[in-house]
Parts: C-alpha cells; sequence; structure tokens
C-alpha cells in the first residue's frame, strides 16, 4: 500500500500508510480551522509477475472537538 501519485506531499506529511496493511494513521495535527477534510488516494500493488494493482479513494473528515 501507498499514496497514489496524485496525492500532495503535504497531505502524505500528515498520514502514514502502512505497507503491509494499509492501516492509515495521523503522523502530524490536524487543524479543523484550515482544513475540514482530506481526500486519500491511496494504491495497493501485489508482488506478483506481472504485478496487479488496484487503487481507492479515502475521505476523511475532521472534527472541531476543542469549540
Amino acid at each position: 500500500y501507498s499514496f497514489s501519485a496524485t496525492t500532495s506531499s503535504e497531505v502524505q506529511d500528515l498520514f502514514i500508510i502502512d505497507k503491509n496493511s494499509g492501516e492509515v494513521r495521523t503522523d502530524g495535527e490536524l487543524d479543523f480551522e484550515k482544513v475540514q477534510s482530506y481526500d486519500l488516494e491511496i494504491e495497493a500493488r501485489d508482488k506478483g509477475t506481472p504485478p496487479l494493482s488496484g487503487h481507492c479513494s479515502v475521505e476523511l473528515q475532521v472534527l472541531d472537538v476543542n469549540d
């Protein structure tokens, strides 16, 4: 699993993808006042010959919990 080439580097700096399981976690602080949602383009590729790949879009909404 990895980010698609279309996912901006700013978004990639905020999230981590486990290469084996595909689990997505935050790696930076998310600020509701700056961005209320993120659209992550994820790609999965197997180790076959030739390798097959698939993709999906993950939409994350940030909740404003401090107000």
